[in-house]
């Protein structure tokens, strides 16, 4: 199978920069993690994933459990479909401010200590390498995705809603949008 369902993670327990630096899910996102994995493995078997790839953080390890459980399969941990880095010198109460002008504007505007057009197609890069696989990630990695796959260079392409699963085809080097997930009602900063 050349699909990769990429799934946000749960409701986390607390936000970025709270006392919590890796927090976990909250009783919601509990109960979403176990709701996305009966949707995928409610697909068809030929669509139906059979690895399970995670960012190393809490939230998006407790959201790959359910279904990592449920197909009897270890999951992987992937840095590459982590977080946005964030620039060494901000503090953590400068981080929501620094995201919300990124968000405003394009890959190649966001200012930090890297190449931020370099980490979006990394993190494609990653998902092409997981065909066949659930790979459960963040929201901004998810719009580096969804950009590198539409060639849209704004950083905002779309708002998806916790444990919304949006689908690619991988065909040889190009990663294909299939489906965006569900989309956020609220704000996320």
């Amino acid at each position: 199978m050349n699909r990769v369902h990429v799934i946000r993670h749960g409701r986390p327990a607390a936000t970025w920069g709270g006392e919590d630096e890796d927090p976990g899910l909250d009783g919601l996102g509990l109960a979403q993690a176990m709701t996305v994995a009966r949707e995928i493995l409610a697909l068809p078997q030929e669509q139906r994933p059979t690895r399970v790839v995670s960012s190393p953080l809490r939230r998006c390890r407790e959201t790959a459990e359910p279904l990592a459980d449920a197909l009897g399969v270890t999951i992987e941990i992937d840095p590459r479909v982590g977080e946005i880095p964030t620039p060494a010198a901000l503090s953590a109460e400068q981080r929501p401010e620094w995201l919300r002008q990124a968000f405003g504007g394009r890959w190649d505007q966001v200012v930090g200590d890297l190449d931020y057009v370099a980490w979006t197609n990394a993190v494609a890069a990653a998902l092409r390498e997981h065909a066949g696989a659930a790979v459960f990630s963040h929201f901004v990695a998810l719009n580096a995705a969804v950009s590198v796959a539409t060639g849209v260079a704004e950083v905002m392409a779309f708002r998806p809603d916790h444990c919304s699963r949006t689908v690619f085809e991988v065909d040889d080097d190009r990663l294909i949008l299939i489906g965006k997930g569900r989309e956020a009602q609220s704000q996320v900063l």
